[in-house]
């Protein structure tokens, strides 16, 4: 990564000892907080259990999850499509993340997919090159919306169930280890709610981060929980998954 000395947190920061949507407008609109706290507590959790070695960001904007894996790696490549406009200090590498991937075979221990994969035109070419430039044993995080709003049209293509992606990976040559559905009923609702009350002069703002604030209370309490759990089988707002490279078997 490049100018490591000048990163901030930005998309995500920690209070205290969880990770969590910036509360920054200008880095998370308020209608996004919801799932965007959800996506950190993913990724907050499963980078510390498997991030490990070299690091691939594969899209990665302004890096915003590099707070979350810098102790567990040794090193890590920034790569994000070419942005004219305003330059990312951090980046590695610029490219078209449809095309084939500047990277050697098996080069990478630890790679990641964060909200990414539905704007990509041919996800099973760019999970056969993710494939390719793993080792083996390497780690795949990658998370992707469900029942959501279409958005950076026109770049939106995609939208997959846990069986598409369960395909992906097994035609990419990954093992899925993790796979699951988050944010049911509660927070699809929720979500609707607050990106759509925003429109509302004055009164839009402190209504949309009250819903979120209340969902949020409600999917941590006993019956909250469940429901949001048992819903999010057949209306899930979005899913995680962590896959990994299979080893190659030497039959000789």
């Amino acid at each position: 990564m490049q100018s490591k000395d000048t990163w901030k947190p930005g998309k995500y920061v920690y209070r205290g000892n969880r990770l969590v949507a910036s509360r920054n407008p200008e880095e998370v609109t308020i209608g996004s907080r919801l799932i965007t706290d959800l996506v950190a507590g993913f990724y907050d959790a499963c980078l510390k259990k498997y991030a490990n070695g070299r690091l691939l960001d594969l899209g990665c904007g302004k890096v915003p999850l590099y707070c979350a894996y810098r102790d567990y790696v040794t090193d890590n490549t920034c790569v994000d499509w070419a942005n004219t406009l305003h330059r990312n200090p951090h980046l590695d590498h610029e490219c078209d993340l449809s095309e084939p991937l500047l990277f050697a075979n098996g080069e990478y221990d630890t790679v990641i997919l964060s909200d990414v994969l539905e704007h990509i035109p041919e996800p099973e070419q760019l999970l056969g090159e993710i494939s390719r430039i793993m080792a083996p044993g390497g780690v795949l995080l990658l998370n992707v919306p469900f029942y959501y709003w279409i958005h950076e049209e026109p770049h939106d293509f995609y939208r997959y169930t846990e069986f598409a992606l369960k395909r992906l990976a097994e035609i990419s040559g990954l093992e899925v280890i993790d796979l699951t559905p988050v944010g049911g009923a509660p927070e699809i609702m929720t979500d609707i709610y607050a990106k759509n009350i925003l429109r509302v002069p004055v009164i839009g703002k402190p209504l949309a981060i009250i819903a979120q604030w209340f969902t949020t209370l409600f999917i941590h309490s006993g019956i909250g929980s469940k429901i949001s759990r048992s819903t999010a089988v057949k209306f899930p707002l979005g899913y995680f998954m962590v896959a990994k490279k299979r080893t190659q078997l030497n039959f000789t």
